[in-house]
């Protein structure tokens, strides 16, 4: 991983809101998912910080030369200068790069309908209890003015003498 890339994966890292996903899980087995996820995550991300982040110490070749001689350590110098490691060159990411950002517009699209369909949810569940905390108390007039197609289909099968058999 350059080194531009791992600077990327650590901003990224920081801007997680775990808590606030964690917050929108319901099941249990989501959780355990999203439990094993963010360790995962955790593990890799502790990888790349310390794995690819640190530069090699440089090496001493004067106290080497001090202890074994300086001949046989010219010799591992010249050898060690004369091999070239390549560096890496990112061809995954600008292909995946322009996908990647698709999906996230999607993922934020699905976002906002998602909280949408959660509102009218929750707003639904209000009126249910709303209904059931009066409903001992309703007359059958309140309650066919808060539901006029069902009081629409009971005088429609009270007019065509329909009793449910």
């Amino acid at each position: 991983m350059n080194g531009r890339g791992v600077k990327k994966a650590v901003e990224s890292a920081k801007t997680i809101d775990w808590e606030g996903m964690a917050r929108m899980i319901v099941s249990d087995e989501a959780r355990r998912e999203f439990n094993s996820l963010r360790s995962t995550f955790q593990e890799v991300d502790n990888t790349i910080r310390t794995k690819f982040c640190l530069e090699p110490e440089p090496i001493d070749w004067d106290r080497y030369r001090k202890s074994i001689g300086s001949r046989l350590v010219d010799m591992y110098k010249e050898a060690y200068e004369k091999v070239e490691i390549p560096k890496y060159v990112d061809t995954v990411t600008p292909e995946y790069q322009p996908k990647f950002d698709a999906l996230l517009v999607e993922l934020k699209k699905v976002e906002q309908k998602s909280l949408k369909e959660t509102e009218r949810l929750e707003k639904e569940i209000a009126s249910f209890k709303e209904e059931k905390e009066k409903l001992s108390t309703m007359t059958a007039d309140e309650y066919f003015a808060r539901h006029p197609d069902l009081k629409k289909k009971f005088d429609d099968e009270i007019r065509n003498d329909y009793w449910g058999y």
